[in-house]
């Protein structure tokens, strides 16, 4: 098997695997690309056939131009019968690729596009029904899992807060005792708030690994109901990657039209590629690097780690005021003279730092405090500001509120 091929690694980030919300896109996104496919080869070998037109229109002006001149020159016999032929041959030659030129247009580029009108259906409001149905499936597969998966993330949270709040009453109850300038009223006070903590954080805690079980227990049905859809798609696929590749071989049986062997050698060559052409190979592939055989960290419970949090604690700024300058995400000379804009919001603080992957996210680090405007959508989004004046999207499970 090509190197291609290969598995993906054990340690990638499975962030943006099949599995992970949306990430099948990439997989919707091939059907309509494959039509535009099907159009770029079409006009590819449009141009090839005008080279062909071209190359045609050439040799026939060559033969007519030196056909006068041969008949009448001083040549004789069959010298000048060798040389005659010639221009009999430019002249056969010239209606070959004329030939051709209209074989590459009409059946081969007639052949892709009423292939394509088979394949692909257009809906009344743009798009096409097999990409709209796919894209459906996979929605309705994944949101009872994604709603799983929102409410481990969010006891997860949960937790690690309970737990960072278990430490501060555990030193502080600690450090009380035996100091004589705390009272006993105040060291009383003090042991039942970390007992009161710890009662909160086994109950957070409870929840989370209730959780995590649901999740793991819909994992099965859930990995089922996306492979049945993403095989439809592999169906699709395979359809056009064998359709593609008989057009391809007809091409080339079109182009083949010399017994020279060093011209054989070339379209031997051209042959072997198309041949080469395996369908299962492609789909694994895709598999291996945009469907089931990504790798998937699946969830699994993870135990808060104070060292994490010293270090985010580190990383915090000073905290800015509550109004923020709102400014476009990419200044311009205009933009630059204007006056700033009060935005009211919800003051953030960044947990963990992120870098944008689209335009209109933001990249903060943790500790970076923002403006929330918008509250999380259904995908788990919040719209915010940052204290440059930054507008964008950013997940929501990477801040925590200021508390004032």
């Amino acid at each position: 098997m090509s190197d291609i091929y290969s598995e993906v690694a054990v340690d990638e980030d499975t962030n943006h695997s099949f599995w992970m919300p949306n990430q099948y896109s990439s997989t919707v996104k091939r059907l309509d690309e494959g039509y535009r496919v099907c159009d770029d080869i079409a006009a590819c070998f449009q141009d090839r056939a005008k080279i062909e037109k071209q190359y045609a229109q050439q040799m026939e002006e060559w033969a007519r131009k030196w056909k006068p001149l041969v008949d009448n020159s001083p040549m004789y016999g069959s010298l000048l019968t060798a040389w005659q032929a010639f221009m009999t041959a430019a002249e056969r030659l010239s209606d070959l690729h004329v030939g051709i030129q209209k074989t590459l247009v009409i059946d081969d580029g007639d052949r892709i596009r009423n292939w394509q009108k088979d394949a692909y259906h257009r809906k009344l409001f743009g798009g096409f029904k097999e990409s709209y149905e796919l894209e459906n499936g996979f929605y309705k597969a994944q949101k009872p899992w994604v709603k799983k998966f929102k409410k481990v993330e969010k006891s997860k949270n949960s937790y690690h807060k309970a737990c960072k709040k278990q430490q501060v009453a555990t030193i502080r109850d600690s450090n009380s005792k035996g100091n004589p300038d705390v009272s006993v009223d105040k060291q009383r006070k003090l042991q039942e708030e970390r007992e009161k903590c710890d009662q909160v954080t086994e109950k957070v805690k409870q929840r989370y690994e209730k959780a995590l079980q649901d999740l793991n227990r819909y994992n099965p049905k859930y990995m089922e109901e996306m492979e049945t859809v993403f095989e439809q798609s592999q169906q699709h696929e395979q359809k056009r990657i064998l359709f593609l590749k008989d057009s391809l071989m007809s091409i080339h049986e079109h182009l083949d039209i010399t017994s020279n062997e060093s011209i054989q050698a070339v379209y031997q060559d051209l042959k072997q590629a198309i041949v080469s052409v395996k369908d299962q190979d492609d789909l694994k592939w895709w598999r291996n690097r945009h469907g089931p055989g990504m790798m998937m960290n699946w969830p699994q419970f993870e135990e808060w780690n104070p060292e994490k949090e010293r270090q985010i604690v580190k990383k915090k700024k000073a905290k800015e005021p509550d109004k923020v300058r709102l400014r476009s995400i990419t200044p311009t000379e205009g933009s630059m003279t204007r006056p700033p804009v009060n935005v009211p919001g919800v003051r953030v603080r960044a947990v963990y730092d992120y870098v944008g992957q689209e335009a209109d996210e933001l990249s903060f680090n943790a500790g970076e405090e923002l403006t929330k405007i918008e509250d999380e959508d259904e995908q788990g989004w919040c719209k915010g500001i940052t204290t440059h004046g930054q507008v964008g999207l950013y997940p929501a499970n990477y801040v925590e509120v200021v508390l004032k």
